[in-house]
């Protein structure tokens, strides 16, 4: 079935690509499946659509995410046997995906590169449809006060305007989105460790950094490893909640 198009104007064919994997890493994980619907300047559409073999098991955190299953890719291709006829396909094309900038294209350029295909951007014209997003939704109060009130925010960054906003926004996104009406909820529904995020949980419930150069890392693994990291955040403008973490870490709890 053809997707139903009425604004773009194309003068070459655009490849809409979306790849799922095992992970975010391009060099250690692979992908499981690939998708590229063509868009043709005549009009026409063409999908290629293949599911991948990644040569291991797939992490359960990933397959929360897609869906994908170990056994819905047993007896795949591998990645290096789809290579050259998803190549052929993305071939004269540009490229347009959702977030393609940051995680389909690294993951894909990495596999073709194991594969020995040359595949290239340069020279290619290329659409982030999130970044598209972002500019046409301005992550701001103005912003949400169109989206949710539909109106403009009069007095923006006006504290007492903001406040106002602010409250009538929150009232909004709770009934829209049929969210928890109560604080207590809403904290749990946002909050996984740390108010400000420095921290998050992995996939067994550890609690890990979330930024810096230990990223990724078991605080608990850090603080045995290098206490003077720590210590070092202790001194800094961290809020209380994470500071918390890091003085129980260090006195080994």
């Amino acid at each position: 079935m053809s997707v139903p198009l009425s604004h773009l104007v194309l003068d070459r064919p655009l490849a809409v690509l979306d790849v799922e994997t095992t992970g975010v890493d391009p060099a250690a994980d692979r992908v499981v499946e690939v998708a590229v619907l063509t868009l043709l300047p005549g009009g026409g559409q063409e999908l290629f659509h293949r599911r991948v073999d990644p040569g291991g098991p797939i992490p359960p955190a990933a397959t929360a995410v897609h869906g994908i299953t170990d056994a819905a890719v047993a007896g795949a291709p591998p990645f290096a046997a789809v290579a050259p006829e998803l190549f052929a396909a993305l071939h004269g094309s540009d490229l347009a995906g959702f977030g393609i900038g940051t995680f389909d294209l690294p993951l894909l350029a990495a596999e073709f590169a194991r594969a020995g295909v040359p595949f290239r951007v340069a020279g290619r014209r290329v659409i982030d449809v999130l970044a598209l997003y972002r500019r046409c939704h301005p992550r701001d109060l103005s912003g949400a006060v169109r989206e949710y009130l539909g109106r403009d925010h009069a007095g923006a960054h006006s504290a007492a305007a903001d406040v106002r906003a602010t409250a009538e926004v929150l009232d909004r996104q709770v009934g829209r989105h049929a969210l928890p009406p109560t604080p207590a909820g809403l904290h749990a529904s946002l909050v996984e460790v740390d108010v400000a995020g420095r921290f998050r949980r992995d996939a067994a419930g550890h609690v890990v950094f979330a930024f810096g150069k230990y990223g990724g890392r078991r605080l608990g693994e850090v603080a045995a490893r290098d206490p003077g990291y720590l210590r070092w955040m202790l001194g800094r403008p961290f809020l209380d909640d994470a500071l918390g973490l890091v003085r129980r870490a260090l006195a080994g709890g």
